[in-house]
């Protein structure tokens, strides 16, 4: 069973659904489910038949999960834009979504959108908290956040969205708003990948840390393993000849674990190649997604991509 606890649902004489309203225009709400996950996640009918009784034809459903359901169940008002959970969607994608939802509010005053992906926590709450900002209703990309997080939970402190890179990209959409990022950017080259600091996830201490890079959600490198051990002060992966990125950036670090075939997750970032800085980008502990709430990985861990705009070799720092 999935617990929907601490989320503010909409509750009447007829529904109990983890649905909220963050404006009056604007619903977070959880996947409708059909069958025996509609006992534990929201009922495809009931939520079909509350919004047509609140708002008749008016509503548009925006589904951020990759899962399909039955769209005629909803008058075939879904538009679907999904991308794996937990993670922030492409930065070109969150722009579409977001056009999309200005168009469908600007139609008619009555109008109104339904944002879900899984649990209506994290990728709804990148694509709301970005509309807040850009329909300015929240003047900064932290305010809309929190925002989210206020309206969708009783304890905003424990719910919202809590991955950095997805909080990542809602200030990406930001700085794409004021010209600050362009989603047409010139390629880079990733030379060195540089953790300062040495992650616990050995018995022993010390971590065999080895790299997943993707270039939007393809895998494009995979590494060798390290051996790396608790009296090193960093270790420097480096992608000989440099590794061709473009865009949106999906890199996870696993420790390959050997006693067991399941592999621990060390820390994951996404990032977007037009938003870094004088070819170098570095992401402490609290940016990097799993690592930011894992006592495995050290306060004062931080990891280090260098890069180059023309694939010449850059030494490692």
């Amino acid at each position: 069973m999935i617990s929907y606890r601490g989320r503010v649902r909409h509750v009447d004489h007829e529904f109990d659904l983890d649905l909220t309203y963050i404006t009056e225009r604007i619903i977070a709400m959880s996947f409708p489910g059909t069958g025996l996950e509609s006992t534990y996640r929201n009922n495809l009918r009931d939520v079909a038949k509350m919004l047509q009784r609140k708002h008749q034809d008016k509503y548009m459903v925006f589904n951020l999960s990759e899962r399909r359901y039955d769209i005629s169940k909803l008058n075939h008002q879904v538009l679907d834009f999904g991308w794996p959970d937990h993670l922030a969607p492409p930065l070109e994608r969150l722009c579409s979504i977001i056009k999309s939802i200005d168009s469908w509010l600007k139609t008619d005053p009555q109008h109104v959108v339904v944002v879900h992906c899984k649990g209506g926590k994290g990728r709804t709450g990148v694509v709301i908290s970005a509309y807040m900002h850009f329909s300015k209703m929240c003047s900064s990309p932290e305010a809309a956040l929190d925002w989210f997080a206020i309206k969708r939970f009783y304890d905003d402190k424990l719910g919202g969205v809590t991955q950095p890179s997805q909080r990542r990209y809602v200030h990406y959409f930001s700085d794409y708003l004021e010209g600050k990022i362009k989603l047409s950017s010139e390629p880079m080259f990733l030379h060195h990948v540089i953790v300062h600091g040495i992650p616990n996830f050995d018995s022993k201490g010390g971590c065999k840390p080895f790299l997943r890079v993707y270039d939007g959600l393809k895998l494009v490198y995979t590494s060798g393993v390290f051996l790396v051990t608790q009296d090193m002060e960093r270790v420097c992966i480096t992608i000989e000849g440099g590794l061709i990125l473009h865009g949106d950036v999906l890199i996870k670090c696993y420790h390959k674990n050997t006693l067991s075939s399941v592999r621990d997750i060390i820390f994951r970032c996404q990032f977007h190649t037009g938003a870094i800085k004088d070819c170098v980008l570095v992401l402490d502990k609290t940016d990097l997604d799993e690592a930011h709430r894992d006592k495995r990985f050290p306060d004062n861990c931080k990891v280090e991509f260098v890069f180059s705009a023309t694939g010449s070799f850059v030494a490692g720092t």
